[in-house]
C-alpha cells in the first residue's frame, strides 16, 4: 500500500468532507499548553515531546486506520454520573498510553477543559475487526480502561483523548447525562455520526452506510455500502465523527451565555430514556439525518405536549433506521438502514408517507456545492429583532453543505402560525437554480418548531472564521422565547 494512499485515508473524512465545509472546528487540546513530568523527571508537553512528535515540526501525530497506532471506542455512548464507561483500545506497536478526558464548553474561550487523566496504561494490539456482509465490528476487543464517572461531574459532551508514549493520538467522544429538568435538552446525533463512519479507512475493510471498498481498494458507492453498521468500533481517522464540530459550536456558545442545558444522545431518544416533559425545548445542533420510528414518535409527542423543537442544521430526519443489539446482547449497538436495496419498505421517511416537513415545516432539498448567502425574509419578525437584519439582506456563507426548503405539495404540520424567515437562492452541482428556506411554526400545543435549513447555522454561533453576530442574536431570541426569559 503506497504512502500516498495512506495519507488519503488519514483524514477520517474521505467520503463526505465535501458536504461539510467547516471541518471539525477548534480542538483545544491541540495547543499543547500543559506539561507533565515523565518517568525520567523531565518536563514534556502532556501529549508528547514536540520534537519526537513530528520530527521537529511540533504537534502530536494523528493515528490512522492503516497502521492503527492507537484507536478505540466506548462501551456505551452516554453514561450518568456514578456509572462507569469501558474503553476498548488497540495500540500498535504495544506500548504505554494515557487517556485525558475533556469536557466541551466555553471555558473562557478555550472550548474545553481537562477533567481527569488516566493512569499510564499498557496498550496491546487488539484482534483485527470482524466483518460480515460489510458490517465491521470490534465487539471482541478486550477492555482497556474503565472510567468510573464521579457523581460530581457535570453533565455534558466529553472527549477521551488517547495518546501513546511515542506521541500518536486518537479520540473517543461520549456523553454524560442525567434526567434532571432543564430549560433545554441538547440531543447529540450519534446515530447519524455512526452512519457516516467508514472505520477502518484502510482501503479494504471499512464500510459505512455510504461507502465500502472493492478488492483493488477503490471506493464504492451506496449500492455496495453496508446495510448495517456497528457502534462497537472506533470512528475513522482521528476518532472524531464527521460533523461533530457543529454540536461543539452550539455547546460553546450556549454555555458561554448561561443557557440551562441537559444532554442526551439520539439513542437515548430511541430507547425511551428521555422524558421531553422535563424540558422547555429540545435542541438538535448538528447534522441529524438518520431517525428511528421511536425517535420520531418521542419528538412528535414532545411537540404535541408543548415542548419546543430547534433544528439547527439541514437534511434532518431523512432516512428511517432500525437499532438492534450487539452479538453479545447489548442493546442499540447495531444500526440498519436498508436504503433502496432488497425487499421491504423504502427507507426514506417521505417515501413511507411521512415526509420530514410534517414535523420540521421544511425538508431536505439537496447539496450546496459552494457556500451562498442566507437571504433574510420577514425581517420584522421577533426572531430577527435587534439583529440589524433587513428584508433581502445577505448573510455571507450561511447557506452551505446541504439545504432545506418548503415543498408546497407536501402537507404542513398543524400550526397556529407559520413563517419563512429566509429565502436564499443558490446553484446546485449541475448549475440549476435552487433555493433554501428557514422555517418557524407554532404548534397547537404552543410549542415552537424552528428549522434553520442549512448546515452553516451552528458554526455561525462560535466557529472561528464563521461567526455571524446576526445569527447569534437570532438564536438567542429564539431560545429566550422558548425558555421564557424576560
Amino acid at each position: 500500500m503506497g504512502a500516498e494512499q495512506i495519507r488519503r485515508w488519514e483524514s477520517g473524512a474521505l467520503a463526505h468532507a465535501v458536504t461539510d465545509p467547516f471541518g471539525q472546528g477548534p480542538l483545544p487540546w491541540l495547543r499543547g499548553s500543559e506539561n507533565y513530568f515523565d518517568d525520567t523527571g523531565q518536563m514534556v508537553p502532556w501529549y508528547a515531546d514536540e520534537i519526537l512528535a513530528r520530527g521537529g515540526s511540533g504537534g502530536p501525530r494523528t493515528a490512522d486506520d492503516v497502521r492503527r497506532q492507537i484507536k478505540g471506542f466506548a462501551s456505551v455512548g452516554a453514561v450518568a454520573p456514578g456509572e462507569s464507561i469501558d474503553f476498548h483500545i488497540t495500540v500498535d506497536p504495544p506500548q504505554q498510553f494515557s487517556v485525558d478526558v475533556y469536557r466541551i464548553g466555553h471555558y473562557g474561550g478555550d472550548g474545553a477543559a481537562k477533567i481527569t487523566t488516566s493512569p499510564r496504561l499498557s496498550g496491546i494490539v487488539q484482534p483485527a475487526p470482524l466483518t460480515a456482509d460489510r458490517t465491521v465490528s470490534c465487539h471482541h476487543w478486550w477492555q482497556s480502561w474503565r472510567l468510573q464517572v464521579p457523581s460530581y461531574w457535570s453533565i455534558g459532551a466529553y472527549v477521551a483523548v488517547l495518546t501513546t508514549a511515542d506521541g500518536y493520538r486518537s479520540h473517543i467522544p461520549f456523553t454524560v447525562r442525567d434526567d434532571h429538568p432543564a430549560d433545554l435538552l441538547l440531543v447529540l446525533p450519534d446515530v447519524t455520526w455512526q452512519a457516516y463512519n467508514l472505520y477502518p479507512e484502510d482501503g479494504h475493510t471499512g464500510a459505512s452506510l455510504y461507502h465500502a471498498w472493492d478488492e483493488e481498494g477503490r471506493l464504492l458507492g451506496e449500492q455496495d455500502a453496508a446495510v448495517t453498521v456497528s457502534f462497537d468500533r472506533p470512528y475513522a481517522g482521528a476518532g472524531l465523527p464527521l460533523h461533530v464540530g457543529h454540536a461543539y459550536d452550539f455547546i460553546r456558545w450556549a454555555e458561554r451565555y448561561g443557557y440551562d442545558l441537559a444532554y442526551a444522545e439520539t439513542r437515548d431518544l430511541h430507547a425511551g430514556r428521555v422524558d421531553p416533559g422535563r424540558y422547555r425545548g429540545l435542541v438538535f445542533p448538528g447534522h441529524d439525518e438518520y431517525w428511528s420510528a421511536p425517535m420520531r414518535r418521542t419528538v412528535e409527542l414532545a411537540r404535541d405536549q408543548g415542548t419546543s423543537l430547534v433544528f439547527l442544521s439541514a437534511n434532518t430526519m431523512y432516512w428511517q433506521v432500525e437499532l438492534a443489539p450487539s452479538p453479545s446482547g447489548v442493546p442499540d449497538r447495531l444500526l440498519t438502514c436498508r436504503k433502496r436495496r432488497g425487499p421491504g419498505r423504502p427507507a426514506l421517511w417521505r417515501e413511507v408517507d411521512r415526509p420530514e416537513q410534517q414535523l420540521l415545516g421544511i425538508q431536505y432539498a439537496g447539496r450546496v456545492p459552494e457556500p451562498h448567502p442566507l437571504v433574510v425574509r420577514n425581517a420584522e419578525h421577533w426572531l430577527w429583532e435587534a439583529t440589524g437584519a433587513g428584508d433581502g439582506d445577505e448573510l455571507p456563507g450561511l447557506v452551505a453543505g446541504e439545504a432545506d426548503r418548503y415543498f408546497p405539495r407536501t402537507a404542513l404540520p398543524e400550526h397556529q402560525g407559520r413563517i419563512l424567515l429566509a429565502h436564499s437562492p443558490y446553484r446546485d452541482a449541475a448549475g440549476a437554480a435552487r433555493h433554501q428556506e428557514t422555517s418557524l411554526y407554532r404548534a397547537p400545543s404552543g410549542a415552537w418548531v424552528f428549522a434553520s435549513g442549512t448546515f452553516a447555522w451552528s458554526p455561525a454561533l462560535d466557529r472561528p472564521g464563521h461567526v455571524d453576530a446576526r445569527i447569534q442574536r437570532a438564536t438567542a431570541n429564539l431560545l429566550d422565547r422558548i425558555c421564557k426569559r424576560d
